[in-house]
Order: structure tokens, then C-alpha cells, then sequence
């Protein structure tokens, strides 16, 4: 069993960038981690912990590889009450009211089919971050604490 499984939806690898950032930061606690960049409704099984990494493109939308995950989750839905997961939203918030909405989109969902938020949606702003994982430093101290609770309470 992995103790976290980070989804990750991108289109130019600036998700990637955060969630290869957050899992070596995971990994240096001692704790398992897979990233998958295809995810699917089997990347749920067998994961205590989930972490949503995600861009959005067009006007709010999520990006191509990850948007058939979220439509099976529409489509099929699955009881996640326990899992613990959170999200982190890469965007440009000079978009307006597309800004960060394909990882609002994932927690809505989440939050819709029982999931329990470790933390707060982390928006990352390419407005004022050029390098996307440059915008976890301070999110991700506490995302190792809770990660570490949520993990000793499973």
C-alpha cells in the first residue's frame, strides 16, 4: 500500500514539477509515494492519502490527461468518506473566474463523494510564481504535518 498517491493533471509539466517537489519531500519522512500521470478511478485503490495536482486550461477546464479521472467519478462515483486528501491549483489569475477552477473542480469533487480535506486548496498564481513548485515552500510544512497525523491515525 502507498501512503500517498499524487494525481496530476497538466498540459506544459508545471503540475509535474509540484508534485515531484511534494513527493520528495514525502519520500525524506519516510513515507511511500506514487505520482500518476494517467489517473483513473483504480489510482484510488489501495492509497490512504490523495493529492490532486492540477492546471487548468481553456476557460476553466481540466486538463486533457486528467479529465477522463474526473468524469469517472461523475459517472461512477465512489464512497471516499475517510480517505484524506487535498489539492494544489496551478493557474493565472488573470484569467478571472477561471482562475484555479480545474482544481476546484477536483476538490468540489471530492468533497462531494465523503473525502475529508487535510488542508486547504493551495493556489499556486503564475502571475507570481514563473516556477510552480517555488509556491509550496510555506503550504508544504504543513502539508508534512498533516500528512504525518492523518498517516498515524490510519
Amino acid at each position: 500500500m502507498t501512503d500517498l498517491v499524487i494525481l496530476v493533471g497538466s498540459v506544459y509539466g508545471g503540475s509535474v514539477e509540484v508534485a515531484e517537489a511534494v513527493a520528495e519531500a514525502v519520500e525524506a519522512t519516510g513515507l511511500s509515494v506514487e505520482i500518476n500521470e494517467e489517473p483513473n478511478l483504480a489510482s484510488l485503490e489501495g492509497n490512504s492519502v490523495v493529492l490532486l495536482v492540477s492546471s487548468t486550461t481553456g476557460s476553466g477546464e481540466l486538463p486533457e490527461n486528467i479529465q477522463p479521472f474526473y468524469t469517472e467519478l461523475q459517472q461512477q462515483p465512489r464512497a471516499l468518506s475517510g480517505r484524506g486528501y487535498a489539492v494544489i491549483a496551478l493557474g493565472d489569475s488573470s484569467y478571472g473566474d477561471s482562475y484555479c477552477a480545474g482544481g476546484l473542480l477536483l476538490d468540489a469533487q471530492f468533497a462531494d463523494l465523503g473525502a475529508k480535506a487535510l488542508m486547504p486548496l493551495l493556489k499556486i498564481d503564475a502571475l507570481e510564481f514563473f516556477q510552480p513548485a517555488e509556491g509550496i515552500s510555506d503550504w508544504l510544512t504543513a502539508w508534512l504535518d498533516a500528512l504525518k497525523k492523518f498517516s498515524e491515525k490510519g
